[in-house]
């Protein structure tokens, strides 16, 4: 696939997974690649309603996946699963790099920093970062899930994935510490489990724009299952009521954008 020019271009496939080429490197976020259909009811309601704008194939070959956890079908799919053996690394965290096993998989903790370094190719420099799957008390339900920030010429300077987090304490230390040129909002306000979010609903992702002045949002993780209860749409209205709408952008599935320096 052919991406428009500019130093950085985002494709939105579909829920969480986001392709990002920058510097000849290419990146996908929580590779889910299935087609529509119902994987359970209970104890959590998994259901996906659409298809990957573009086929796994598509996205290859691929330098990295930044995996925010691999405990959850609407993070990581079956073909998603399948992808990971074909990428050159898989971040994740340090629970999830012991159930996937695997020499390319790479667990990182929370701001903790690597170097993404492809021969022939750019590098980045890839950190962890914090982040909580809702409510304080979550995460013996849900299981571990990072953030990821990627640099081009300091940790962070690039993009900020928020992951499967809401806003929290965890997310304005990211704020303080980095300033990325773009953030990739996980917003949706997921609700698998009951009447709590554990994702970032639009109160949340108005709170991430405050917290990163100088930042483009980018929304994702905010179509294409049941337990999505807030859509890209209505998360741009939010942004509009307030007189912001020019801080969020809204990815047509399937559609490279750029994103010049």
């Amino acid at each position: 696939m052919t991406s428009p020019s500019g130093d950085l271009t985002l494709t939105l496939i579909g829920g969480p997974t986001v392709l990002i080429e920058t510097d000849g490197l290419r990146l996908v976020t929580d590779p889910t690649f299935d087609p529509p259909r119902l994987y359970q009811t209970a104890p959590v309601h998994f259901e996906k309603t659409v298809g990957p704008a573009i086929e796994a194939e598509a996205v290859l070959p691929l330098d990295a996946v930044l995996l925010s956890h691999d405990q959850h079908l609407d993070n990581l799919d079956h073909a998603g699963r399948a992808l990971l053996p074909r990428a050159g690394t898989v971040f994740t965290t340090q629970a999830g790099a012991t159930r996937l096993g695997g020499e390319n998989v790479r667990a990182l903790a929370p701001f903790e920093t690597t170097t993404l370094n492809v021969p022939g190719k750019g590098r980045l420099f890839v950190t962890a970062a914090p982040a909580r799957h809702g409510p304080p008390g979550i995460e013996p339900i849900s299981g571990d899930v990072v953030g990821f920030l990627l640099g081009r010429d300091a940790p962070g300077d690039l993009i900020y994935v928020t992951g499967d987090t809401v806003f929290y304490e965890g997310v304005a230390e990211v704020a303080r510490r980095f300033s990325p040129r773009v953030v990739i909002v996980f917003a949706g306000s997921a609700e698998p489990r009951g009447r709590f979010h554990m994702t970032m609903d639009a109160n949340d992702a108005l709170e991430t724009a405050n917290a990163f002045p100088d930042a483009t949002l980018v929304a994702a993780h905010t179509d294409g299952w049941v337990h999505f209860k807030e859509s890209a749409a209505e998360l741009a209205a939010a942004f509009a009521t307030l007189g912001i709408a020019d801080r969020l952008v809204t990815l047509e599935p399937g559609r490279p954008t750029g994103f010049p320096a």
